[in-house]
């Protein structure tokens, strides 16, 4: 972060400005609520639930100077750390606050109206809600966070036009063209390969989204964006894909009754089974046997 813009974040204090203007005749679609800079400890009280906020929708975009914060974010715990920034969106299910024995310095700025949260949760979606910027997004951003905290924005379409040159930054930073995966994309990662490796040892059981996205630590969704961006298909038809591998590779080793195969690969009823079978290979699962047609893939798979 720019050293003068530090500088002038610390001269003032702990400080944040509360933007309440007249509302103009025309709605307009990003518009600061507050923004300012602070440095907590866990002595002060610091904790935000993001379902006791009110009902009207708002983001927090946070930005971590030193020490650090504590996100946890539908399930999943998160250390907010120097040169990180969170992005939450009021309500959803998150807690966030300052650890036992830690400090947490921070810069931030709220929003709300429609295009800001559209914007947001297209950020939040693809990056999830802790995420390193480029020095140069930070500083545009604490750039316009400082024009609020020092006077300016004093018109609806001024404050406006704040909130907004920092929003844009934000959105080239992680969704412009050519910018590669979110950094902080290794924990999303890891609980879609923690998900499909449990779900290749479970075939047996009972595997509801619910169920996965539970063990994933996330909204059902939540979980479910973010697999399907990761794996191109639902985590529904994960499951029912790997049902359908097993299927085929103990039709083809064996001579076992097509019921027990049935029940191997989490089928109650061999009846409903058929029918997944043939609209995955185009044949029922006796004359697959005979066949010797396997080659490892369901047909709707690809």
């Amino acid at each position: 972060m720019d050293g003068e813009l530090l500088r002038r974040f610390r001269a003032q204090g702990s400080a944040m400005r509360i933007v309440t203007l007249a509302r103009s005749r025309h709605r307009l679609h990003t518009m600061p609520t507050s923004t300012g800079y602070d440095r907590l400890t866990d002595a002060d009280g610091y904790h935000w639930d993001g379902q006791k906020r009110g009902a009207a929708p708002f983001t927090v975009l946070q930005h971590t100077i030193s020490g650090a914060g504590r996100l946890v974010f539908e399930r999943r715990a998160y250390e907010v750390g120097p040169g990180q920034t969170m992005l939450v969106i009021i309500p959803s299910n998150h807690v966030y606050t300052v650890p036992a024995g830690g400090h947490w310095e921070f810069f931030w700025i709220s929003m709300y109206g429609g295009e800001a949260l559209r914007v947001h949760r297209a950020v939040q979606e693809h990056a999830g809600p802790v995420f390193r910027l480029a020095a140069a997004t930070i500083d545009a951003i604490a750039g316009e966070c400082l024009k609020l905290t020092e006077g300016g924005g004093v018109t609806p379409g001024a404050a406006s036009a704040h909130a907004y040159a920092a929003q844009m930054a934000l959105y080239d930073d992680i969704l412009g063209p050519g910018r590669p995966a979110a950094e902080d994309g290794a924990p999303v990662r890891d609980a879609v390969d923690l998900v499909k490796a449990h779900v290749r040892d479970h075939l047996t059981a009972r595997l509801s989204v619910d169920d996965l996205a539970h063990l994933a630590g996330f909204s059902r969704a939540h979980f479910t964006r973010l697999f399907t961006a990761a794996e191109g298909i639902s985590p529904g038809e994960f499951v029912l894909n790997e049902r359908m591998r097993r299927a085929a590779r103990l039709l083809a080793s064996g001579e076992r009754p097509v019921k027990a195969i049935a029940i191997d690969c989490g089928f109650d009823d061999p009846n409903y089974f058929a029918k997944a079978f043939r609209r995955a290979f185009g044949t029922s699962p006796s004359d697959f046997r005979t066949s010797g047609m396997y080659a490892g893939s369901p047909a709707s798979s690809g």
